[in-house]
């Protein structure tokens, strides 16, 4: 590997896009690009109860892809805009550089 490539953190990538990979925390991710949202207006836009809605949101929280402050009674989430521009970093990372690798010819 050419010294001026970065080695790709293939454990962070793991965690970022297993939180993104569920439709729900998708959801929630579009929710937020606006910005904060209170948990109880993500439960009415999502139609979900508290209890399912909070194990998504402790999935995107542990990836660091959200953060949550507490107000009173209520949390109020935020994207974190560090980790969404990683993820993306890490796609730009996968995409190829040539169109075909080279074969051996001594092998398969």
């Amino acid at each position: 590997m050419p010294a001026t490539v970065a080695r790709l953190d293939t454990a962070r990538a793991a965690a970022l896009f297993h939180a993104l990979s569920d439709e729900i925390r998708l959801e929630v991710v579009a929710l937020l690009l606006h910005g904060e949202r209170c948990v109880c207006d993500l439960m009415d836009d999502l139609d979900m109860a508290q209890s399912r809605l909070s194990w998504h949101l402790k999935t995107l929280s542990d990836a660091g892809i959200i953060s949550g402050r507490r107000e009173g009674r209520w949390i109020y989430y935020s994207l974190n805009a560090v980790a969404v521009a990683e993820a993306r970093g890490i796609l730009g990372a996968l995409e190829p550089t040539a169109r075909r690798l080279p074969t051996r010819s001594d092998c398969c």
